[in-house]
């Protein structure tokens, strides 16, 4: 039996995102007074524990929806272009219209301090009737519903929480997400409701990948065409993504994938309120989870500050790049600033000198819209996981560097030898390369970037970030610790240790790279 599905729905601002976040005992759902902030389905994956703690553990997997109800921006219905943001109501109906049709329990949010609203009873209308928004008929005979009654703060709140269960759904459930008032009891009535898990937990997807981009890039479209289903809002007015969105699928060949739909960027000057920077802090966190970062760029548009930002923040994730390069066929054949027709390999040549940091990263000319090269981009991506994964032996990579340091070593002043006494691919994803050497300052930024072009020449990492550590011989214990080429005697736990944590995020200072120049 798959993974049971939990809807959680309701008008705006009932709460629906902050019990998500209380479920996942994180930040994942924008929350935010404005109306209308969460629009596309926001989904996690949660092992609830038994009311007793000696019951199996029951992943579960809790979906967050947008506010059902007529859109409205903090001021209005229009956003700061001028845009009619009601016309994404019909879009933000369908998709909890899916939810609520896919899922085993539906979450039915209301807001306990403010009441029953005419909003909530058109809710409870159609969730007894089985007609969803957008018009879908639902083909199942039961729906699932339980009231969860929110913003439950103390005792005082509980009497008019249990004044909805005149709607006929049974007994709500009250909770506070804000002081986790009554969360224990209602994590054990979830648990209670769901079926019992299989044994075997459920797989880990076969790749995970996150989609960036600046704005109307067409990182939505690209999702729904892979997924071959209107999975996320595709809307010409920018900014319609707000939340990282995860999107599973499975591939003709029985893949399975995880593609996450980010929001589009901008400069920071340009955030309209708080929502933008959460926005910002979920793609950061896309990135940084994810296997590959797929990099759409709007080939119809001239390559932003935005872009080389986000090219910069990827690179600095060490996460294997995959430059798409959609809309290409509004832009092929179309005359440059020179008068030139655009062509792919002038492209390329224009792409790699704007992004040098990603000379590395393969690029895919695609239509997402109109399902161009779709197959190609899921290749290449698979490519870089596997290019990320690989080994190389101990001895292979000592015979290459100290053949290098041989031909062409650095150079010093003041004529310092260099001597390389040990090296080793401690990590994968990223490769990460140790070097113990007896002067680490001989190796300047430059002579390190004539070792990785030698490195993807030689080993099996053409492609994808690789991360190298040069540190001098280590003390431990009053003893110096030895190198040899014998790898089967090395102590790698000893030698990761003498390095330091190289575990620590790349992410953390990237806002650094968003500030104005």
């Amino acid at each position: 039996m798959p993974i049971p599905r939990v809807a959680i729905v309701g008008r705006p601002n009932v709460g629906k995102s902050s019990l998500l976040n209380m479920i996942a005992g994180e930040k994942v759902s924008i929350v935010d007074p404005t109306p209308g902030v969460t629009r596309d389905r926001v989904s996690i994956v949660k092992e609830m524990e038994s009311p007793d703690s000696k019951g199996p553990l029951k992943p579960v997997e809790f979906t967050d929806t947008g506010g059902y109800g007529v859109y409205t921006a903090e001021d209005g219905r229009y956003d700061e272009t001028g845009a009619d943001l009601h016309a994404l109501t019909d879009d933000i109906e369908l998709q909890i219209a899916h939810a609520v049709e896919t899922a085993e329990l539906v979450l039915f949010c209301i807001d306990a301090q403010a009441g029953l609203t005419p909003s909530d009873l058109e809710i409870a209308k159609f969730l007894r009737t089985r007609k969803l928004p957008g018009g879908v008929r639902s083909q199942r005979e039961h729906l699932p519903v339980r009231v969860v009654a929110t913003k439950v703060d103390g005792p005082k709140w509980e009497a008019h929480a249990f004044e909805m269960a005149g709607l006929g759904f049974g007994d709500p459930l009250p909770v506070s997400a804000m002081n986790n008032y009554m969360r224990r009891a209602f994590f054990d009535a979830v648990y209670n409701i769901l079926p019992e898990p299989d044994e075997k937990p459920p797989p880990r997807a076969d790749l995970s990948i996150a989609i960036i981009g600046k704005r109307n890039a067409g990182k939505s479209t690209l999702v729904n065409a892979l997924a071959k289903q209107k999975r996320v809002i595709v809307s010409e007015i920018p900014g319609t993504t707000r939340d990282a969105v995860d999107v599973k699928f499975v591939t003709e060949d029985g893949r399975s994938v995880v593609a996450i739909d980010t929001a589009g960027l901008r400069k920071k000057k340009s955030f309209q309120g708080p929502v933008e920077w959460y926005a910002f802090d979920r793609a950061k966190r896309a990135i940084a989870r994810c296997d590959v970062v797929v990099f759409m760029i709007d080939a119809t548009t001239k390559l932003s500050q935005v872009d080389e930002q986000l090219g910069m923040i990827a690179q600095k994730a060490f996460k294997p790049v995959l430059l798409v390069i959609n809309k290409w066929d509004l832009a092929e054949g179309q005359k440059n600033p020179r008068g030139k027709e655009v062509n792919v390999e002038d492209y390329e040549t224009y792409l790699r000198k704007e992004l040098r940091g990603l000379a590395f990263a393969p690029m895919v000319f695609a239509s997402a819209e109109h399902g161009v090269n779709l197959e190609g981009i899921l290749e290449v991506a698979f490519d870089l996981l596997e290019q990320a994964g690989a080994r190389v032996s101990t001895g292979q990579l000592n015979r290459i560097v100290r053949g290098l340091i041989e031909s062409r070593g650095p150079s010093s002043k003041l004529g310092l030898e260099c001597k390389v006494f040990y090296v080793t691919q401690i990590r994968s994803h990223p490769p990460t390369i140790a070097m113990v050497v007896n002067e680490p300052k001989l190796f300047t930024d430059n002579y390190e970037r004539f070792l990785m072009n030698r490195f993807r020449e030689e080993l099996p990492f053409e492609e994808v970030p690789i991360r190298l550590i040069v540190r001098a011989r280590s003390q431990r214990k009053g003893k110096t610790m030895s190198y040899t080429d014998d790898e089967a005697g090395v102590d790698h736990a000893a030698l990761i240790e003498s390095l330091g944590d190289l575990d620590a995020s790349a992410l953390n200072d990237a806002d650094a790279f968003f500030d104005d120049e």
